[in-house]
């Protein structure tokens, strides 16, 4: 199933959502993903997880179906929230992390 995308955020995939498009439980997951939309990859990994944390059993899979975020990204993101020291250096991703450029530097000019 592909992910739809606007400029609003994802639409949600549950099935709530796509039977009733206009009921409360699809509003939230619209604000939802709304919000997800406008974090980067740290805070949105951690929101979520956050939501994991408050929903209790099975909200990894639905908020996986709501948001479109990897299971595994949403374990991440609870236990960071979940972890006592909380060091961060500033940065979203961990040094050397990200796309590598697709021409490299040379040392010699």
């Amino acid at each position: 199933m592909k992910r739809k995308q606007n400029a609003k955020g994802r639409q949600c995939a549950c099935e709530t959502c796509q039977q009733h498009p206009y009921s409360a439980i699809a509003s939230e997951h619209r604000a939802i993903n709304r919000l997800v939309a406008s974090l980067d990859e740290k805070h949105r990994r951690r929101f979520v997880g956050l939501l994991a944390l408050q929903w209790g059993r099975g909200s990894i899979q639905l908020l996986n179906t709501i948001t479109g975020i990897d299971r595994a990204t949403i374990r991440r993101g609870r236990a960071e929230v979940q972890r006592a020291d909380r060091q961060t250096s500033g940065r979203v991703r961990r040094t050397g992390g990200g796309r590598h450029p697709i021409e490299k530097k040379s040392l010699e000019s």
